[in-house]
């Protein structure tokens, strides 16, 4: 064989075992960085396994007569909590989410009920909306106001103010989101500049707060139910970050979800670490397909000189007695306190 050709062929071994250590060295690696993770999650789940705690339910058990004797039951579906979910400042002092989340653990379901900002409230204040509940009381008046339309005792709250929502956005490394509408809108007395083109974007936690806050544009035009359509993106967003926070990549950051929970978050005193993280796994299990949004039904209108959604009372207690009332027996016209106009 000409000298040429085997420089040429060892010349061409060498580069192929070069490659072959370079591949074996990249496997290496990822075994490694695999067990590392495998080890970290392991820990985690030790972790978790001792604050894991199931949320106790204040119950009121009923009395009930069968066969001559007289026993107690509960009054409650088993596994079913109810949870408010709370953005706690709109730039002026009051609530811009407002949510109410069913969570069945028995039948793998989670709805979340979105109650806008503009209800009209059964109270004398000049100004009758739901959101300026915040404002007079904090978290607390928004659940007074909340159980009051609902007809029952939620059972824990939780408020997330802006920068908890964009950091956890930023945490995820954002989110890939249609905009709805073309976004044109200034507040200079909030800071607040909201500009962006209908269409697939790409968020990171300012922009997406930016989009979910829209309302309408500078001159006027905007969303064609105006705020329903807007909580129909606030709803299709959160969907997003369901999606997003359940997928193996998030996995790993949450000591990262931690930090900004405690650092950004209020819960009710009767919600614990270990309840949280326990509603968490319950979350996992169910999945991000059993997930379902709606909102009170009923329409915007002009009363008491001002605009105002007016709840839909009949509408109300059937939604309400599918999927939130967390009681055996159906609840009545007479338990929900929603103001009628004519």
């Amino acid at each position: 064989m000409p000298q040429d050709m085997r420089r040429n062929r060892n010349r061409r071994n060498s580069k192929a075992m070069a490659a072959k250590r370079r591949r074996l060295r990249r496997q290496r690696r990822i075994v490694l960085l695999l067990v590392v993770v495998i080890f970290c999650l392991a820990g985690l789940i030790v972790v978790s396994d001792g604050l894991i705690k199931k949320p106790q339910i204040e119950d009121q058990p009923q009395m009930q007569q069968l066969e001559g004797e007289t026993n107690t039951v509960s009054r409650r579906k088993d596994g079913f909590y109810t949870v408010l979910l709370c953005g706690t400042d709109d730039g002026n002092g009051g609530s811009d989410t407002i949510m109410l989340a069913a969570v069945d653990t028995e039948n793998k379901e989670i709805n979340v009920l979105s109650i806008p900002r503009d209800t009209l409230v059964n109270e004398d204040w000049t100004v009758k909306k739901i959101n300026s509940a915040y404002n007079r009381g904090g978290i607390d008046a928004v659940q007074e106001q909340v159980e009051k339309i609902v007809g029952f005792p939620v059972d824990f709250y939780v408020a997330v103010d802006l920068n908890g929502f964009i950091e956890l956005v930023n945490a995820i490394d954002g989110i890939d989101f249609e905009v709805p509408i073309n976004m044109n809108y200034d507040d200079p007395a909030q800071n607040l500049h909201i500009h962006f083109s209908a269409g697939q974007q790409h968020l990171d936690g300012e922009e997406a707060m930016e989009v979910v806050r829209f309302r309408h544009n500078n001159d006027g035009s905007g969303y064609p139910m105006q705020d329903l359509d807007r909580i129909k993106t606030q709803q299709a967003f959160l969907k997003a970050v369901a999606d997003k926070l359940f997928s193996l990549q998030s996995v790993i950051k949450i000591p990262e979800f931690a930090r900004i929970f405690s650092e950004n978050v209020t819960s009710s005193d009767n919600l614990s670490l270990g309840n949280m993280i326990w509603f968490g796994n319950q979350a996992l299990n169910i999945g991000t397909e059993n997930i379902h949004f709606t909102t009170l039904p009923g329409e915007a209108k002009t009363v008491y000189g001002g605009s105002y959604f007016v709840l839909d009372a009949d509408a109300c207690l059937t939604l309400l007695n599918e999927s939130f009332n967390p009681y055996k027996a159906d609840l009545t016209t007479s338990d929900l306190d929603i103001k009628r106009v004519g």
